[in-house]
């Protein structure tokens, strides 16, 4: 089968072999995993972090969002059969989905949404769970609720801010407000449905009470953390809540005590890493997610199609991401 690896340690990703296209044997499935046909597949910050951190002398596969067809099943599946279209983020324990066939657990997998290309498909799995568990798990916000309260996320032109707006407005009554620093970004945030955009380059507090909000109950940090983290605090309520999934080098929490703040971690791995009780909760979210988007409820959040998946046009992508100039999910399709 094709696939795209690396073997070379962090190596910038204009030099031809940071990605490299070769040729493995087709992985058999184990007892609850899915054998599936690679259809297409969006590049997340994980993919660029990942290749840039890890040493390696065996050729590694990066890749993390999936859409494709199940072709083999497991001795002990229950939840698909061949011929279905799935769509899922998979696992960092395992190896990666920049391949024809990949090696997925059932119970991290969910039907495809039938209203949607194999691409529009494959931006939204491992956003759609970091955003779903970063609300309703970490944050702790209940559906249908939130009325009178204020979410600010930051950072919300990304592919989990894209996903991160449209649950909050969707499925909550939070009053929605995105951060953006370029009018491109800014105008896609509004699109999805924030009630208001500030710009995270300048000081938010005054912005926000420009807009008469005067203190937030949750915050979502998805991006620079480090750099906004005193400013996050200082717009908080006394007891509100602070989300984090990106990857500061440190963060000194003393400064939310004398607010009593909470400071809740995100990682979408979490559940398929330590294989929880809970693990099965990702199949049932992408089936909700997979529902509402063929409901008219959300959207995709594609911003660019780069191609088919080699490792030429995978180059150009991580390029991209690492730039921190992505609006939405790049996403390949087909070998």
């Amino acid at each position: 089968m094709k696939a795209i690896t690396f073997t070379e340690h962090a190596l910038p990703i204009d030099n031809p072999h940071a990605l490299i296209d070769i040729s493995l044997p087709v992985p058999t499935p184990g007892p609850r995993d899915l054998l599936v046909e690679v259809r297409a597949v969006s590049v997340n910050p994980v993919d660029t972090k990942v290749r840039a951190g890890t040493f390696t002398k065996e050729p590694k596969i990066l890749g993390w969002d999936a859409t494709g067809i199940v072709r083999e099943i497991g001795s002990e599946v229950t939840l698909f059969q061949p011929g279905d279209e799935v769509f899922y983020a998979g696992s960092i324990a395992r190896t990666g989905s920049y391949s024809e066939f990949h090696l997925v657990d059932e119970r991290i997998v969910g039907h495809k949404p039938r209203s949607l290309s194999a691409a529009d498909a494959a931006a939204l799995p491992l956003t759609s769970i970091t955003a779903w568990e970063l609300l309703f798990d970490r944050l702790g916000v209940v559906e249908a609720s939130g009325e009178g309260k204020y979410l600010l996320i930051t950072g919300a032109a990304g592919g989990v801010g894209s996903m991160l707006v449209q649950l909050a407005r969707q499925l909550t009554r939070l009053t929605v407000i995105g951060t953006a620093s370029r009018q491109e970004t800014a105008d896609w945030v509004r699109q999805l449905g924030a009630h208001h955009v500030i710009d995270h380059s300048q000081p938010l507090l005054a912005q926000l009470q420009a807009l008469g909000v005067p203190e937030i109950d949750y915050v979502a940090s998805l991006t620079h953390t480090e750099q906004h983290f005193a400013q996050l605090i200082d717009v908080l309520k006394p007891q509100g809540r602070l989300g984090v999934i990106d990857d500061p080098d440190s963060l000194d929490v003393m400064p939310l005590k004398r607010k009593s703040l909470s400071l809740h971690w995100e990682l979408m791995f979490t559940r398929s890493l330590y294989e929880t009780p809970d693990m099965i909760n990702q199949h049932h979210l992408l089936n909700r997610v997979s529902a509402l988007i063929d409901q008219g409820v959300l959207q995709t959040t594609v911003g660019e199609h780069f191609g088919a998946i080699n490792a030429a046009n995978m180059r150009r992508a991580h390029a991209l991401v690492e730039s921190g100039k992505a609006r939405g999910k790049i996403v390949l399709e087909g070998f």
